[in-house]
């Protein structure tokens, strides 16, 4: 909650000041390499307050060197990627300003366009290379020529906020003392907001001599990679302003890599290395997919962004040795599955995101282009437990179907026409054909009309199996529809019955929760159909398909 709160609150803040508040606070701050959007993010959702985009890591994510082998608006193409998925301020490891002041004016205005608050410029001659390689043979930026880099950056920006970190390299290039404090204070002189002095010594003995005289004129920003065993506290007395952690996100992301990607290879399996990994829910969520779906809604037509969950997870006990091997859903109609019927008469319709719920002999319901949730008590379970499986997957307006009907398209295309939050297609031909078959029979508020003007949503106000056929105004076929809204109801009211009662929960049909539905004033609506629908749940239905024409 805390990090939540401080997102939050530094979302109202640009970021050129967080970064100088950073800079200037009383106590130590510390930021985080990144080198992509998606570890930008994850620095922030951690809790550090910066981010640095480190020249290195980026270089080291496109498989090249650390010494300007990318160009700087490469760097800047992912530099706004990383600026896009986070709230906090990314300090840029912008290396020797990629050429002379010129180039560094054009760098600093261009940074200020995608939103970085500060840029880091090095002492030394472009092309640079890695300070740990060969370090020593480096030779630096003559002093005067780099103070004047720091004067035209700060011409440059616009907004008074932006930062210009001067990083002093006369330690790593063989220099002692009295050169780091003579440049440090040069650059300070030319407008440095802020010195960065960097060693790579084991220990920090250049670092505390160098703060020892440096009398705070500016604050001082250190890259402890190589003294990193010194405690944090004695960085503190010492008088350090901010603490760069410079390479780690990547260096544990290329630990993790190799392992993962050896373990693969070694066992040729997935299974060794799915319990260490994170879910793609967890990369979606990262991508913040969420926002998309929710912009979905907004954006396209109900016809495209409208899902379907399908509930097959019965083996059917009325069809003898047929379902031995495969459930209910995948008996043959037609020339095809009444599952794959079912998902073709929704593509037809521009239904594509489809949802199984599958349990006996789930492996059977091998249908390309289909997402599988798991019933995993289908032995034991009523059909409500699937309704509730499938709602948990609920995000926008969705359609609901039995896995044991077929039927017309135009009766998928009124459903999805009709107005209402919970709308069920109800059939008024229930009276016809064998008289002694059991419906879920409905009474609505009145019944189905021929009138042109006729309501499209009759509110239902009882369904059940037990109902007289006289008194009934349909049959429901076992589909229905959710608007968003609806979708939300659904799923929260099967929440809460199951809290209340979970043993009677598992275990209820439908029929109950839509009567409870009803009963708590949900609303709950009929859409009037004629036939053209089947209801496969016997041998005899199996038989007759059979013999029927295909139209």
């Amino acid at each position: 909650m805390v990090i939540e709160a401080f997102i939050k609150r530094n979302q109202t803040m640009k970021k050129t000041k967080q970064l100088r508040n950073l800079l200037h606070s009383k106590n130590i701050e510390f930021i985080m390499e990144a080198h992509n959007g998606i570890s930008a993010k994850i620095v922030e959702e951690t809790g550090f307050k910066g981010i640095w985009g480190s020249g290195l890591a980026i270089s080291a994510s496109m498989g090249v060197r650390d010494n300007n082998e990318m160009s700087w608006t490469q760097v800047l193409d992912i530099l706004e990627f990383m600026s896009e998925a986070s709230s906090i301020p990314i300090l840029l490891d912008g290396d020797t300003g990629y050429g002379n002041f010129n180039s560094v004016r054009r760098l600093i205005k261009k940074l200020e366009a995608i939103d970085v608050a500060g840029v880091c410029l090095e002492d030394k001659i472009f092309p640079k290379t890695n300070s740990f390689i060969g370090g020593e043979r480096q030779p630096l930026a003559d002093i005067d020529e780099f103070c004047g880099k720091i004067k035209a950056g700060k011409d440059a920006q616009k907004d008074d906020d932006f930062s210009i970190v001067a990083r002093v390299e006369a330690f790593i290039a063989g220099w002692g003392l009295t050169e780091a404090l003579k440049r440090a204070n040069a650059y300070a002189d030319a407008g440095a907001d802020a010195i960065l002095i960097h060693s790579k010594l084991s220990d920090p003995t250049d670092i505390f001599q160098f703060l020892k005289h440096w009398d705070n004129r500016k604050p001082i920003v250190i890259v402890p990679t190589k003294y990193y065993k010194t405690p944090t506290a004695e960085l503190a007395e010492a008088g350090t302003s901010m603490v760069i952690w410079a390479n780690h996100t990547m260096r544990s992301a290329i630990t993790a890599m190799q392992e993962s990607t050896k373990q693969i290879f070694t066992e040729q399996s997935l299974i060794g290395i799915e319990p260490k990994v994170v879910s793609v829910n967890e990369i979606f969520r990262l991508q913040n997919a969420e926002e998309y779906k929710t912009a979905e809604q907004s954006y396209l037509p109900q016809d495209r962004n409208i899902s379907a969950f399908i509930l097959a997870a019965t083996k059917g006990d009325d069809f003898g040795s047929l379902t031995n091997n495969k459930p209910k859903c995948m008996l043959e109609a037609f020339g095809k599955s009444i599952l794959e019927n079912q998902i073709e008469t929704m593509n037809e319709c521009k239904i594509r995101q489809i949802s199984v719920v599958v349990g006996y002999k789930k492996e059977a319901v091998a249908i390309p282009n289909i997402t599988k949730i798991e019933n995993e008590q289908y032995d034991k379970s009523g059909i409500l437990y699937s309704y509730y499986l499938a709602s948990k997957q609920f995000n926008g307006p969705c359609i609901l179907s039995f896995g044991d009907i077929l039927f017309k398209q135009h009766i998928l295309r009124t459903l999805l026409e009709a107005e209402g939050d919970i709308v069920l297609v109800i059939d008024t031909s229930w009276w016809q054909g064998d008289k002694d078959r059991k419906i879920d029979a409905v009474i609505c508020s009145a019944p189905s009309s021929s009138s042109y003007r006729s309501k499209s949503h009759t509110p239902i106000l009882q369904i059940d199996t037990s109902i007289a056929k006289a008194d009934a105004h349909g049959e429901w076929v076992g589909m229905m529809k959710f608007s968003s809204l609806g979708a939300e109801l659904f799923r929260k009211e099967l929440e809460i019955w199951r809290n209340e009662d979970e043993e009677a929960f598992v275990t209820s049909d439908i029929n109950s929760f839509i009567n409870r539905l009803i009963k708590k004033g949900l609303p709950i609506t009929a859409r009037y159909v004629h036939g053209h629908w089947l209801n496969i749940n016997s041998l005899e239905d199996i038989y007759q398909i059979s013999n029927m024409p295909q139209q």
